[in-house]
């Protein structure tokens, strides 16, 4: 299956993920940011798997379920970048 990409992620090699790293001032800012996404997560029950240090976030989006990616993995990949741009 061809993953159409959004823009500023990456697929994993053997296209089992997304991937993307955002960067913030600091460990308040980076924080905010998983809390909103947090919250986004919640509604739309779909959960990234992420890691945090200090300034830094980590995203790997799949689903479990299908071994790869899907379409609710693009979706929530867009999110995450639209709430990052805020």
């Amino acid at each position: 299956m061809r993953v159409n990409v959004p823009d500023g992620w990456s697929l994993e090699d053997g296209g089992g993920a997304l991937l993307r790293t955002f960067k913030f001032k600091d460990f308040s800012q980076a924080f905010a940011f998983l809390t909103q996404v947090a919250l986004h997560s919640e509604k739309v029950d779909h959960h990234p798997e992420f890691t945090s240090v200090w300034n830094r976030v980590d995203f790997r989006l799949t689903s479990h379920d299908s071994d790869g990616v899907t379409e609710r993995d693009i979706k929530l990949a867009e999110a995450i970048g639209s709430l990052a741009a805020k």
